[in-house]
């Protein structure tokens, strides 16, 4: 199943004023069958669905997969190849009758743009239809405004506009944004006073830049955007369902079943930073506690060395071992215990681990939440397995450029699964 972000037009926090948990957005389900430009709109959906997953595919494999008819599968994929969505491969002969045409995803059919907004960094990309990275801009700040944020995105968003070619400037068909949710109430943790970021209470920078472009914006929890982007661009095999941790400032995170984000509906499934997990010293604390580079960052600065690298570079890290390994212990305690716990309640496989850190050390992460997870007591559970993102520090601007392509071009029903035998 591929995600479609059903609540990507949720505002930036107008209905979190008073720190009240918002109000269930309203669903919009699509209509299947109701009409025949619905049938034709999810029909075309699913067939770009099943290439994006797949791969190149010939018209008869389509037809096999989906059910649909060869006459059916013949006209979707020629208007989808007229619009410029897909790309005829080279011919393969078979053993008999006529060589097929596989089709694959046309790069340069559509471009989105993706906006993530951290703690210390904001950058803008855009990618391409296959997800591939265009270009991008970065903004670095002690602290995130929202005024700021929007005089960024509008200078970076012209700036590359104006790069690109004309024909591919009218293929830009949406903004994502990933940022954390209830920004304002992240001053006291940056050492801010409160009235620091208390902007991000009263400004909707979704509603304020979706009046400049001709085009949708979306909002979406980051780390939930990155957690899409692995589900939509993560190379490797993913299980079915699994818990996702992405390491930034603070940890994120979000939840994967039948292969579809679950968000819930208030945007707040995976919410794993505010987690319970056990301390150092037999003690409890939340899992943003432990699992965060901000937790890092802390440590550096109490030893007395810089910690601007760690904004400024993701390749490589020279960190002594005393500061290390006590972050890498708790921060890998800290996932096992959620993975256990994420495990237990609803049934998953793993617990797929990523971050905005050298590929290195998020290895030495997940061997170690392994070995942390091979000491819990699952007697009545089972132990998930531990696997290591794909996505890497990009996923959550990917992930934010992957909203409006998943709400545009991809589908939320069931996947068909290759036949056995």
């Amino acid at each position: 199943m591929i995600f479609l972000q059903r609540n990507a037009r949720a505002t930036a926090g107008k209905e979190d004023v008073n720190n009240q948990a918002p109000e269930p957005p309203p669903q919009s389900p699509i209509k299947i069958g109701s009409d025949h430009t619905a049938m034709r709109d999810r029909n075309e959906r699913l067939v770009l669905s099943i290439i994006r997953r797949r791969g190149a595919l010939a018209k008869s494999e389509i037809a096999r997969l989906t059910g649909l008819s060869a006459q059916t599968v013949s006209v979707i994929m020629r208007a989808l190849e007229t619009e410029g969505l897909l790309l005829k491969c080279d011919p393969v002969r078979g053993k008999v009758g006529q060589p097929t045409v596989p089709m694959r995803l046309n790069p340069e059919g559509a471009f989105f743009l993706g906006l993530k907004v951290g703690r210390r960094r904001t950058e803008l990309m855009l990618i391409d239809f296959v997800g591939a990275p265009r270009a991008s801009r970065v903004a670095r700040h002690d602290y995130p405004t929202a005024e700021d944020t929007i005089r960024f995105a509008r200078g970076a968003i012209d700036e590359i506009l104006k790069e690109m070619p004309p024909a591919q400037r009218e293929r830009v068909f949406g903004l994502g944004i990933g940022a954390p949710f209830q920004m304002w109430d992240w001053g006291a943790a940056l050492g801010l006073p409160e009235s620091a970021m208390s902007d991000w209470r009263e400004r909707d920078i979704r509603a304020e830049l979706e009046t400049l472009y001709p085009w949708p914006v979306m909002l979406e929890n980051d780390a939930s955007a990155a957690c899409n982007a692995e589900l939509l661009f993560g190379g490797g095999s993913l299980p079915g369902h699994f818990v996702y941790a992405f390491l930034g400032f603070f940890v994120g995170g979000g939840l994967v079943m039948n292969s579809t984000l679950v968000t819930g509906p208030r945007g707040n499934a995976g919410a794993l930073a505010s987690m319970p997990v056990p301390d150092a010293t037999g003690g409890q604390c939340q899992l943003l506690d432990v699992a965060s580079l901000s937790g890092l960052e802390a440590r550096l600065r109490a030893a007395g060395a810089d910690s601007a690298f760690l904004w400024e570079a993701r390749d490589h890290w020279e960190l002594a071992p005393e500061t290390l390994e006590p972050w890498l212990e708790g921060a890998a305690r800290g996932l096992a215990h959620v993975a256990a716990s994420a495990t237990a309640l609803c049934d998953l496989d793993a617990i797929v681990i990523d971050g905005w850190m050298p590929e290195e050390l998020r290895d030495r992460l997940v061997a170690a939440t392994a070995r942390e997870i091979a000491r819990i007591d699952l007697s009545g559970s089972f132990a998930p397995a531990v696997l290591a993102g794909s996505a890497g520090p990009q996923a959550r601007a990917l992930g934010a450029a992957s909203l409006p392509l998943s709400a545009r071009f991809l589908t939320e029903v069931d996947l068909p699964q290759e036949p056995e035998g």
